[in-house]
């Protein structure tokens, strides 16, 4: 079972889950974030209408649990980053076009 604790940050309007951007992955749930919530180098910050309820129901899922400490500011530097994209790995890109396979070898 995997552990984490998580940060929230809360502002006067809205709230952002920070999860590392490879916990998406490998939740399988990178391609369905949407672009209201940010992203700054690893970090993904789920927004927290939906993106951060589809996290900790694929979490819940998985077997994780998650703790999540709360942080308030009244305007969060959140809302200066940049909006969520989802770009799979080159590996995963290529294999999606049929540029590469995957040989298993014994």
């Amino acid at each position: 079972m995997k552990k984490l604790t998580l940060n929230y940050y809360t502002d006067s309007g809205h709230g952002w889950l920070a999860v590392n951007r490879a916990d998406l992955d490998a939740l399988g749930i990178a391609d369905k974030i949407s672009h209201y919530s940010y992203q700054r180098a690893g970090r993904v910050y789920l927004e927290e209408d939906l993106d951060m309820t589809t996290y900790m129901a694929a979490a819940d899922r998985a077997g994780w649990k998650v703790t999540i400490r709360e942080h308030f500011a009244d305007r969060s530097a959140i809302r200066s980053y940049d909006s969520y994209r989802h770009a799979p790995s080159l590996i995963q890109a290529a294999l999606q076009m049929g540029k590469l396979e995957i040989v298993h070898i014994k």
